[in-house]
C-alpha cells in the first residue's frame, strides 16, 4: 500500500509538460478549459491562484556541512547535500525524472526533475500545480514565495493533498534559466512534514547554479 502511494506521488511530480488543452466559452459566458481525454474544467476555479507571489527579503545559502554535488545531467545546475544524511539514486519509478532521494533511515523523500526547456517562473506554480491534480485532485498550495537562493531567484511551493487516503505534503524549489528547468521537491505525510522542516530546507537550500 505505501509503496504503492509512493509510485503515485512520484507520478504527480512528472515532465513540466502538461495535457493539451483548449479554451472556450459556454452558451451562458462561462469560461472553460476542455482537455484531449474529454474532461474540462472552470478556467477561474480551477487553481484559485493568488494574483502575487510575495518576495522572501532573507536570503539563502548552502548549508556548511553540505559536502556532496549532485549534478544534474540536463543543465548547467546541482545540488550540495549532506552525504551522512542523504541518500540518492537514478530515478526507476518516474521515467522524467534524474534522482530519487531519501533521508537515511527516516519517512521523507524527495525527486528531482530537469529538462532542457526553459519555463518563466510565473507559469511554473501553475504548470506544477496542474500535475499534481491529475494524480491528487484536492491538492492545494499552502504557501508560496519567491526566494533569493545562493544568489538565484527560485520559486519555492508548499503543496499538500491526499492519495489513496494518505494525506501528503511537498516542498520544492523550481528554477529556470536559459538552458532549462528544474523541479526539486521534498515530501512526507502532512502529519510529518512540520518535524522535517529543517532537513528539508538544508537539503533545499543546497540548490546553485554551475
Amino acid at each position: 500500500m505505501i509503496k504503492h502511494t509512493l509510485t503515485l506521488i512520484l507520478l504527480v511530480f512528472s515532465s513540466l509538460n502538461v495535457q493539451s488543452q483548449t479554451n472556450a466559452v459556454t452558451e451562458y459566458g462561462d469560461q472553460v478549459i476542455l482537455f484531449d481525454d474529454g474532461t474540462w474544467q472552470y478556467a477561474d476555479e480551477e487553481l484559485n491562484l493568488s494574483s502575487e507571489i510575495n518576495e522572501n527579503p532573507n536570503p539563502f545559502v548552502k548549508p556548511e556541512n553540505s559536502n556532496f554535488l549532485l549534478k544534474s545531467n540536463q543543465f548547467n545546475v546541482g545540488i550540495w547535500l549532506n552525504s551522512k544524511l542523504w541518500k540518492f539514486s537514478k530515478a526507476v519509478d518516474n521515467e522524467d525524472a534524474e534522482y530519487q532521494i531519501v533521508l537515511k533511515g527516516e519517512d521523507l523523500y524527495g525527486t528531482i526533475i530537469s529538462e532542457k526547456v526553459p519555463i518563466p517562473l510565473e507559469s511554473l506554480r501553475e504548470i506544477a500545480l496542474l500535475n499534481a491534480r491529475d494524480v491528487a485532485p484536492d491538492t492545494k498550495i499552502d504557501h508560496e514565495e519567491y526566494r533569493n537562493v545562493n544568489g538565484l531567484r527560485v520559486l519555492m511551493l508548499e503543496m499538500s493533498g491526499t492519495i489513496s487516503g494518505i494525506n501528503f505534503a511537498y516542498k520544492g524549489y523550481y528554477y529556470s534559466n536559459s538552458n532549462g528547468t528544474i523541479q526539486i521537491i521534498l515530501y512526507t505525510s502532512k502529519s510529518l512534514i512540520k518535524q522535517y522542516d529543517a532537513q528539508v530546507e538544508d537539503f533545499l537550500n543546497g540548490f546553485v547554479e554551475l
